[in-house]
C-alpha cells in the first residue's frame, strides 16, 4: 500500500471540530479521522475501521418482526450457539 502524505490547508472550525469529534469518539488519530470522512465523501467507504460496526444500513429492520418470527429466527439459529470442540483442538 502506498503510504502517500499530503498536506491540507484552510480547514473551517465546524470540519475541524468533526474532525475532533470523530477522532475522539472511534479513539483514533485525527489524521485517521480526516481520512475516514475523506473516504466516505469520496464514496470508497472505510476499510479496516471498525469492522465490528454495522452502521445504519439494517436500521430499517429493526422491530419489525413479530414475536412468532423472532421465535421462530432463534429456533433456526439455535445450533449457531454450539461450540463443536474437535474444531478448536
Amino acid at each position: 500500500m502506498n503510504k502517500s502524505q499530503l498536506t491540507i490547508r484552510g480547514f473551517d472550525e465546524e470540519l475541524a471540530s468533526r474532525l475532533r469529534r470523530l477522532a475522539e469518539e472511534r479513539d483514533i488519530s485525527l489524521n485517521k479521522a480526516a481520512l475516514v470522512l475523506m473516504r466516505q465523501g469520496a464514496g470508497l467507504g472505510t476499510p479496516g475501521d471498525q469492522p465490528n460496526v454495522i452502521g445504519n444500513s439494517l436500521d430499517r429492520f429493526m422491530g419489525v418482526w413479530t414475536k412468532e418470527e423472532a421465535a421462530e429466527f432463534r429456533e433456526a439459529t439455535r445450533d449457531f450457539d454450539r461450540i463443536d470442540e474437535d474444531l478448536w483442538t
